[in-house]
């Protein structure tokens, strides 16, 4: 069941300023939301999303959190309800830390740093969100859904960026375990995407390459993850399950994240 969208529907979208957080808010855009875009640091790039989001005729509020703070969920909801009104019908946890080790270089710090900002605010803002509906005594309609943006990688693992894996792997097993805990108020699901950005160390020229590495060998279009990120917001009958938007990315198994798999062997 599609639900249909109001004119004061808002989305929350954390990570806006830049790349896959510009690109979602863009397509809940079109697709007649509001849009609250959250940034932490890069106001000027909020702000060239929010003049994007405007220009397509909707409106746009910028809200400024650091995610890795413990109560940065139930203030950054605070702060939204604050602004508008009401607590957003869809909130999209974009944002993330990627940041590079592997098991035998983890620390204690760099682990709970990807575990607070990638698992725990998410988790935490959902959280938030269905304790406001349930306070107002909101009907149980499915029409509000949190998005969790995960990685192929929790699908197709590789032993490189290990706090950050390890963080998104909690973050996919919570989603169905998310999902019956705030039903029925809020539906839960996972957006996995593929390579999609320049990453880490990588050179225009290895990306160029390692974003051929896929089922479809071509690139992954973010305008494509965006919208599957609408789509999971406007289908009510979606609850507990992930989409992956990889162009089959996680059915290509590799002994390294293709970054540095594509040097290694340079014929993929």
């Amino acid at each position: 069941m599609s639900e249909s969208v109001q004119q004061d529907d808002w989305v929350l979208v954390t990570g806006a300023a830049h790349r896959l957080g510009r690109e979602i808010c863009l397509a809940f855009a079109a697709a007649g939301w509001n849009v609250l875009c959250h940034y932490r640091a890069s106001q000027a790039g909020a702000q060239d999303t929010q003049a994007a989001v405007q220009a397509l005729g909707r409106a746009c509020l910028l809200v400024q959190a650091d995610l890795a703070q413990p109560q940065a969920g139930t203030q950054l909801l605070d702060q939204c309800v604050a602004l508008t009104g009401q607590a957003p019908r869809c909130i999209v946890n974009n944002a993330s830390i990627f940041e590079a080790d592997d098991a035998r270089t983890a620390s204690a710090q760099g682990l709970v740093r990807h575990f607070l900002t990638n698992t725990a605010t998410p988790l935490l803002l959902g959280n938030a969100l269905s304790a406001w509906l349930r306070a107002q005594g909101r009907p149980a309609t499915g029409g509000y859904s949190v998005v969790h943006v995960l990685d192929q990688k929790v699908h197709n693992l590789n032993p490189d960026y290990f706090s950050y894996t390890v963080s998104k792997l909690a973050l996919e097993r919570s989603v169905a375990l998310q999902a019956q805990a705030l039903a029925p108020h809020v539906r839960v699901c996972g957006l996995s995407p593929g390579l999609i950005y320049l990453s880490g160390p990588q050179t225009q020229d290895n990306f160029d390459r390692a974003a051929q590495v896929n089922l479809l060998r071509k690139r992954i279009e973010p305008a494509d993850v965006a919208r599957c990120a609408v789509f999971i917001a406007g289908n009510a009958s979606l609850n507990g399950c992930t989409l992956q938007a990889d162009n089959g990315q996680h059915l290509v198994p590799l002994e390294r994240d293709v970054m540095f798999a594509i040097t290694e062997n340079p014929r993929p």
